[in-house]
C-alpha cells in the first residue's frame, strides 16, 4: 500500500481544523479537490478515516491512528529533505523568525528548543520585531515566518493561521488588591501603581496605541525590558502589571483578573513571509513546532 505525503498532509490538516473545508484551505486545494482526496485515501485505506457531521469531521480509531502515524512519516521526511539540502544550501542563510515581546517570552524559545534539537543541520535567525515591521518585512520576502497580533496583521495579504489566545490580563501580588476581582477595565488599573515595560517595547506601545489618547494618566514605578522580570516584579507586591495570560506560570503565586476592554482580546497569528513556489521544508516544520509550542 502507497501513500502520497500530500494526502497525508491534507489528512492531518483536515483532523487538525475538525473541517474538510478548513484543511482544503491550508493545502491550497478546492473543496471537491480535498474531498475526492480523502475518499480516495479510505479506499486505498479500506475502512472509513472520518466522521462526518453538520458541525465538521472527526477521525475514527483507524483515522486517529493514521494520523499518528501519518506525523511521524513526515517529520521523518522533512529531516530527511532536510539533511540533504544541508549540502547544497549556504550556510550564511539560516531560516528568519520575527515575534514580538509576547511570542518571545515562552513561544518562540520553546519552538526553537524543540526544532533545533531535531534539525541539527538548520539554523534559525530570531529578532524580535512589533507587528507592523513583521508584516512588512514578511511582505518584502526578507524572512521565512512570523508571529504576529491579529488586529494588526489584518488586510496585508499574507498567508497566516491562528496561533493561540495572547489576550492581557492584570496581575497583582496573591492576597492583594486584586483579591475577589474578576475583571477591571484599564482605567480601573490606571487608578493604582503600575509596574510596566520599557516604552519601546512592542506590548507596551501596542497597549498605548488601543487606549488611546484620552488614556488615564498611568503612574509607573518602575519600567523593565523584560517580561519574566516584569511578572516578578507584580508577584512582590511592587505594582499591577498588565501582561499576556500565556506569559504567565500557572504555578506562580499572582493575583490574575480580567482585563474588561475590548481590544485587550486578541490571538496570535502564525504569518508565512511572500514566497513564490512553495515553502522550504525547513520552514514547513518550524512552523510546525510552533503550532506543537503554542498547545503546551
Amino acid at each position: 500500500m502507497r501513500y502520497d505525503l500530500d494526502d497525508l498532509r491534507l489528512f492531518l490538516d483536515i483532523v487538525e481544523e475538525g473541517s474538510i473545508t478548513a484543511g482544503a484551505r491550508r493545502m491550497h486545494l478546492s473543496l471537491p479537490s480535498a474531498s475526492a482526496r480523502v475518499r480516495s485515501l479510505e479506499h486505498q485505506a479500506g475502512v472509513a478515516l472520518l466522521i462526518r457531521g453538520r458541525r465538521g469531521v472527526r477521525p475514527t480509531p483507524a483515522g486517529t491512528t493514521l494520523a499518528r502515524h501519518a506525523r511521524e512519516v513526515l517529520a521523518q521526511t522533512v529531516r530527511l529533505e532536510s539533511a540533504v539540502a544541508s549540502y547544497t544550501r549556504s550556510p550564511t542563510s539560516p531560516l528568519v523568525l520575527l515575534g514580538g515581546g509576547s511570542a518571545m517570552h515562552q513561544l518562540v524559545p520553546r519552538a526553537l528548543v524543540s526544532f533545533l534539537r531535531d534539525y541539527p543541520d538548520v539554523d534559525v535567525q530570531v529578532s524580535e520585531s512589533r507587528t507592523p515591521q513583521t508584516v512588512r518585512t514578511l511582505v518584502d520576502g526578507e524572512a521565512d515566518l512570523g508571529v504576529v497580533v491579529d488586529d494588526e496583521a489584518r488586510g496585508c495579504g499574507l498567508e497566516m493561521e491562528t496561533l493561540g489566545d495572547d489576550s492581557l490580563v492584570v496581575i497583582g501580588q496573591a492576597g492583594g488588591i486584586l483579591t475577589g476581582r474578576t475583571a477591571l477595565t484599564y482605567s480601573e488599573v490606571a487608578e493604582h501603581p503600575l509596574v510596566g515595560l520599557d516604552a519601546a517595547s512592542a506590548l507596551r506601545r501596542w497597549v498605548e496605541k488601543h487606549v488611546g489618547p484620552h488614556a488615564p494618566v498611568v503612574r509607573y514605578r518602575t519600567t523593565v525590558a523584560d517580561l519574566n522580570v516584569l511578572i516578578a516584579l507584580a508577584a512582590a507586591g511592587v505594582g499591577l502589571a498588565v501582561v499576556p495570560r500565556r506569559a504567565i506560570d500557572p504555578g506562580r503565586p499572582l493575583d490574575v483578573c480580567e482585563l474588561s476592554d475590548a481590544w485587550a482580546r486578541r490571538h496570535l497569528l502564525l504569518a508565512w513571509g511572500a514566497r513564490n513556489g512553495p515553502s522550504p521544508p525547513a520552514a514547513e516544520a518550524l512552523a510546525e513546532h510552533l503550532r506543537m509550542a503554542s498547545n503546551v
